[in-house]
Parts: C-alpha cells; sequence; structure tokens
C-alpha cells in the first residue's frame, strides 16, 4: 500500500474524532445572527431551511441542527474529503442533513436538492479550513513541507505547482501583490523564476527556502512568516475564491426569503472588502438623488445587522487561536429581489 494509501487509510480510521476536535470559529454569535430567520419561517408555517456554505468539518452545521431541532441544513463544499468526514459527524441527524459537492456561488442548485427554492439564512465561514490546513498532505501550510497543492477540491486538475512552474513572471508578481499584499512581490516572483529555470517546484518547503531569501530579514521580524503572504495569494489563485464570493453573495441573496439572514465570516482583509461592498449596496437606495418618492424597485433590499464587523472575544482566541482573525458582518432581506439585479 503506497504511503498516502495509509494516509487516506489512518483519516477514514480517525475521522469521527477529527471531526469532533474541531472548534467552529464565533459560533454562539453566528448562530444568534440566525434566530430571526428561523423564527420568521416558522410563524409563516415553513419548515426553516439553513444553508451551511463552508460546511469543512461540520462543526457550525452540527450547533445549527442542534440549536433548531425543526430545520434542515443543507452543507455546500468543494473539498469531498471534508464532505466525508461531515457526513460521518453529521449521520445522526438523518434527512434533516443534505450534503453537496460544490462551491458557494452555486447556492441554487444546491437548494434544488433540498427541493426548495429559497432558505433561511446562509452562514459563510470562508477561506481555508482547519482540516485542510492540518492536513500537511494539502499543501496549504508554510510551516513544514508537502506537495505544492492547495487545491480546496481535491479532485481538481490545477493546482499551487500550476501557478508557480507556468506564470510567466508578471502575472505571478501581480497575484502575489494582490491577492497576497505582499509589498516584496516583485523579489518573490523574480526568484521564484529563476529557481524554476533550473529546476521545477513540487514542494512547499522548496518554494518556502525561495521566498525566505528573497524577503529581507528584517521584514521577517516584523511581519510574520516571510512565505505567508505569497501562501495565500497562491492558494486564492488556485481556488479562485474571490471571484467565487462577488458571485456568491448576490447569487445567494435571490434564495433568501424575505426575514431571512446572511451571516459572512473572513479572516483577511480582501474577502471583508468584497462582503463590505455588497452589503453597501443591498442596503443602498438607487433613488436619484432630489427625487420627490423612493420607488419601491430603488429601495434598500437588506438591512445591515452589524455595525462594520465583529470579532471574536479575548477568551475565544486564547481557546482557538486560529479565531483572531476573523470578522463577521450580516444581514437581513427585507424587500423582494430588485428587478434590474
Amino acid at each position: 500500500m503506497a504511503a498516502s494509501d495509509r494516509h487516506g487509510q489512518h483519516d477514514a480510521q480517525e475521522a469521527p474524532s477529527a471531526a469532533r476536535r474541531h472548534v467552529p470559529v464565533m459560533a454562539e454569535r453566528v448562530i444568534d445572527l440566525l434566530v430571526p430567520g428561523v423564527e420568521s419561517a416558522r410563524q409563516q408555517h415553513r419548515r426553516p431551511v439553513l444553508v451551511d456554505a463552508t460546511l469543512g468539518m461540520g462543526g457550525h452545521a452540527e450547533l445549527i441542527l442542534k440549536r433548531f431541532e425543526d430545520a434542515l441544513v443543507i452543507g455546500i463544499d468543494r473539498d469531498t474529503q471534508a464532505l466525508e468526514l461531515a457526513g460521518q459527524r453529521l449521520t445522526a441527524y438523518g434527512n434533516r442533513f443534505i450534503a453537496f459537492h460544490g462551491t458557494y456561488e452555486e447556492i441554487l442548485p444546491a437548494l434544488a436538492t433540498a427541493e426548495t427554492e429559497a432558505a433561511d439564512g446562509y452562514l459563510y465561514d470562508l477561506g481555508v479550513s482547519s482540516y485542510q490546513l492540518d492536513e500537511r498532505e494539502r499543501g496549504f501550510a508554510y510551516s513544514y513541507d508537502a506537495p505544492l497543492d492547495m487545491r480546496m477540491d481535491p479532485t481538481a486538475r490545477f493546482s499551487a505547482a500550476d501557478v508557480v512552474n507556468d506564470y510567466d513572471q508578471r502575472p505571478l508578481e501581480q497575484l502575489i501583490r494582490r491577492f497576497g499584499e505582499e509589498k516584496f512581490a516583485r523579489r518573490i516572483a523574480t526568484a521564484i523564476v529563476k529557481r524554476r529555470d533550473q529546476r521545477r517546484f513540487s514542494r512547499t518547503g522548496d518554494l518556502v527556502e525561495v521566498i525566505r531569501a528573497a524577503v529581507p530579514v528584517a521584514a521577517g521580524r516584523t511581519g510574520g512568516h516571510p512565505a505567508k503572504r505569497t501562501f495565500q495569494a497562491l492558494r486564492i489563485e488556485v481556488n479562485e475564491e474571490l471571484n467565487i464570493l462577488r458571485d456568491a453573495l448576490p447569487a445567494a441573496l435571490k434564495g433568501l426569503h424575505i426575514g431571512g439572514r446572511m451571516v459572512v465570516m473572513s479572516y483577511h482583509s480582501l474577502e471583508d472588502r468584497i462582503t463590505k461592498k455588497a452589503f453597501q449596496e443591498l442596503a443602498t437606495s438607487l433613488t436619484p438623488p432630489n427625487f420627490p418618492v423612493e420607488l419601491e424597485e430603488h429601495a434598500p433590499v437588506v438591512k445591515i445587522l452589524t455595525r462594520g464587523t465583529e470579532k471574536p472575544t479575548e477568551q475565544e482566541i486564547t481557546e482557538n487561536p486560529r479565531a483572531a482573525s476573523a470578522k463577521v458582518r450580516a444581514i437581513e432581506k427585507i424587500r423582494p429581489n430588485r428587478s434590474n439585479g
């Protein structure tokens, strides 16, 4: 049996306990934000439907199923391994849980699997999951050597190795600067191209060494690990995370009942900016200035529920250090979708 097969067998044996060790970020707060959407469904004598759009290991989904005993939960994830783990974890909830393999822009097809066109609440826990970071063979982490992969969907063909080995220097520099917000992007891209001309990259450890040599030592002392931003940029590029998020939020709103809630938890400024912009546009009237009457089709579609962003408490950060950078925004749908939207 190959090493990768032994690894997979070990994961399958350990899956239930691994899933239960996962600590969902800001769990109580994000679920509290979903409560009015559930109550709205109950008042209309509908079974509440909630979507965990980033299922991961099923931590948030399990808490939602426990909290709302009459709810149906649809869990979406592109990671087939995570879907399997979450499915094992949530077996006890029977047909109250439906798993969907795909990205979170595929909200409407996911809803169709539950024979419904709209939900009462959405939860997005963006970025790479704890499970993906902890699985060394996935290549998401810069802290240990692994295949240069970073695919959230293991069945996808495009990986971080393709980006590092095949992108021209200028596009490589641009994506590291844009998605990684890395001020040494040019130096890093130049070093990567110089190294790959001699030998193509296949391991994260090789890439980390090249980045470390390209970034001034002083920057590493104050800015964290020198490869952190580049790895973030590669992960975003491989998985098209920002493009998917831009499409996902408006798509989800079309499939949200009036009175329903959408909660988005992000971990870096690029995700948060996209979320903030989308929410503000939906919460802003399109009525021209000085127009005497606000037309219904121009009225705000949502109400923003969070003032700025909400963040984890110090206690939660102590208990779960990965929660430190989490930022939560939430909206409630108050009107039908705009006819021009």
